[in-house]
């Protein structure tokens, strides 16, 4: 299949993407990731390796519309943890033992 990716057309299928990809070890995925055999990648990772470009040169989204047309699942950057609170939780403001309590 031709796929357009930094401006550079690239033929690709599935079985070449699987068979590039088989002996590099997965970074940590801290945004937008495809599933490629049982492992996910970090889709600039894959990018690289596929194109053999700086992940500078090209967006995500040009490597996600090629992978999903090829038939990997790619999945969205994960969502960031909520900050914790700096308000004082119940449990602060409203001691629960009779000993805690403040006089």
């Amino acid at each position: 299949m031709r796929f357009t990716i930094a401006g550079c057309s690239f033929y690709l299928q599935a079985s070449e993407v699987v068979a590039l990809m088989r002996d590099v070890k997965a970074e940590p995925v801290t945004g937008e990731s495809v599933k490629i055999g049982r492992r996910s990648y970090p889709i600039k990772q894959v990018g690289a390796v596929i194109t053999k470009q700086d992940r500078r040169d090209f967006s995500a989204a040009d490597v996600v519309r090629a992978m999903e047309r090829l038939g990997f699942t790619c999945s969205p950057a994960p969502s960031a943890a909520p900050a914790p609170s700096a308000e004082p939780s119940v449990g602060e403001i409203f001691p629960s033992n009779e000993s805690e309590q403040l006089l």
